[in-house]
């Protein structure tokens, strides 16, 4: 965690870009956190934002839709963790019918007496 003038020298950027970045949504320091509101999140996020404007010279239009889709994509990226650890917990041959399905492929499971198909899943 890092204070504010650690946080502006570290990302190399200045107070007023900072404000205006926090302003534009792009960065949500932690407000419980008056002393330490600055995480490696918001510090890696503010290189990014710099690196954009200052290196590639994208528009603040431009940078919205950048920060939004990588915002979508850390999201989808948790889901698929979640998806998997679920996954990870059922027996072995409902983890290949779902695999498979997910192939598009064909679904060949041995099932056991009392075993129904996959639920939920057509």
């Amino acid at each position: 965690m890092f204070d504010i003038h650690d946080f502006l020298l570290r990302a190399r950027v200045d107070a007023v870009s900072l404000d205006a970045w926090i302003k534009a949504g792009w960065l949500a320091p932690q407000q419980a956190a008056p002393e330490h509101p600055f995480s490696e999140l918001d510090l890696a996020r503010a290189r990014l934002i710099r690196d954009l404007r200052e290196g590639m010279g994208v528009n603040d239009e431009g940078i919205a839709i950048v920060l939004d889709l990588l915002d979508q994509l850390h999201g989808f990226r948790h889901a698929l963790h979640r998806v998997n650890s679920a996954l990870q917990g059922l027996p072995a041959p409902l983890q290949q019918e779902i695999l498979a399905r997910l192939r598009g492929g064909q679904v060949e499971v041995v099932r056991h007496p009392g075993e129904g198909p996959l639920s939920g899943v057509d």
